[in-house]
């Protein structure tokens, strides 16, 4: 598949134009497998809460790698050196690092594929464009595992600073319309450097780190972690796992074969070519094509859940900082039972609770390292006068619990 127009540039509304650097890239944004995250939306349900939150993998990808040019010009212009190839390394593997979302993005990890993380599944996708596009992709590869021997050319993919990151943050604030989130890219960008191989922030660019790391907090407590849009993530779960049940016990469901075919699967699943293909057709358009076919079967539960999500009759949510008791969760299970009719295995697709938890910053994970004018490194927490910087480094967990608000 060997495209002509090398001179392809989209229009970005976050950076304006980005072109296409080279054939490479250019054929693999062409590829299905790429084309694909235009039908995966980058910040699962998140757009029940937030009406413009309908951007997708596509867009994110397309950032990303804007911003590792942009990197890439920067540390050149500070005599780090960087090759041709491990220049096309970089952009293919931060061009790729999403590839292995599935539907609705983190909605639904760990379902369609049991087990496996979309890391894992980008991986496998990276290795079958490898071998068609003989050999492109083993720079990128290598540089995607971190076994590459700069460590910076890994960190810039996948860090606590990462050029992922800078773009996501900033796409989804723009998106949202959570202003707290937005970050200044740029200017993190420019105050990056090389020590020893290792990634480094100079000095001056402390502030903004520290907004950075901040920012990252409200977007998680305030976007990804929301309570209604946490709430129909978990029910759009209970649907798949209603609808696999069904199919279990030889219930027929209209359903396109993508998606059937994961639904059908009981045993461990390896990802060998028949699943990495089935894999490659599976996007948001077939969950709800499904969705809204199955709120007309007639099992009553997997109907009457598609009928709230489509619909957005979702369940009530409460959030607390202490642990919810299990009589408080058997109280409510009891009331919605007598309240609904449901049995005890039907009301736990209405009634649960769970916890989440979020760290914006971790020491122990490839800690941001500043660059101190005397030429000594330490980490952003020693050299943050920010308390509130410190508190990042702890892990916060709060507790949820779902219930009806009104007849299911």
């Amino acid at each position: 598949m060997v495209q002509t127009n090398k001179l392809k540039v989209f229009n970005d509304p976050i950076y304006g134009f980005i072109g296409t650097p080279n054939e490479l890239i250019f054929n693999l944004i062409g590829h299905p497998y790429f084309q694909r995250l235009r039908r995966i939306s980058q910040m699962g349900m998140s757009y029940l809460v937030y009406p413009g939150a309908h951007h997708t993998r596509f867009h994110h990808a397309l950032g990303s790698m804007h911003l590792m040019t942009k990197a890439i010009q920067t540390l050149r212009l500070k005599q780090v050196e960087i090759s041709a190839e491990e220049e096309t390394g970089l952009l293919c593997a931060i061009l790729l690092h999403d590839i292995g979302h599935g539907p609705f993005s983190h909605a639904l990890e760990g379902f369609v594929i049991p087990e496996c993380s979309h890391e894992q599944i980008s991986l496998e996708f990276m290795g079958s464009l490898n071998q068609e596009f003989d050999g492109g992709l083993t720079t990128a590869i290598s540089i995607f595992k971190g076994e590459y021997p700069k460590p910076f050319l890994n960190q810039l993919v996948s860090s606590q600073l990462d050029m992922d990151r800078l773009d996501y943050l900033k796409r989804d604030s723009f998106y949202s319309g959570v202003t707290e989130g937005n970050i200044n890219s740029e200017r993190l960008i420019s105050m990056l450097n090389v020590v020893d191989g290792h990634l480094v922030v100079e000095e001056k660019g402390i502030y903004a780190v520290e907004k950075f790391l901040m920012a990252r907090r409200f977007m998680y407590w305030q976007v990804y972690l929301h309570k209604t849009s946490l709430g129909a993530e978990q029910m759009l779960i209970r649907i798949m796992r209603r609808a696999k049940k069904l199919i279990s016990e030889n219930n027929l469901l209209p359903a396109s074969k993508a998606l059937l075919f994961f639904l059908e699967q009981t045993n461990p699943m390896e990802i060998d070519d028949q699943v990495l293909s089935r894999f490659a057709e599976l996007d948001d358009v077939d969950v709800l094509s499904a969705i809204k076919e199955w709120q007309h079967h007639e099992d009553v539960i997997l109907s009457r859940l598609s009928k709230m999500v489509l619909n957005r009759n979702l369940l009530h949510v409460k959030i607390k900082n202490k642990p919810i008791s299990q009589e408080k969760a058997e109280e409510r299970m009891n009331l919605a039972m007598v309240e609904h009719g449901l049995t005890l295995e039907e009301v736990q697709n209405f009634v649960f609770i769970g916890e989440i938890s979020n760290k914006a910053y971790s020491q122990n994970h490839q800690a941001i390292r500043i660059l101190k004018k005397n030429g000594k490194v330490t980490d952003v927490l020693r050299e943050s006068d920010q308390l509130s910087l410190k508190a990042l480094s702890k892990t916060v967990t709060k507790y949820y619990s779902c219930y009806p608000k009104e007849a299911v």
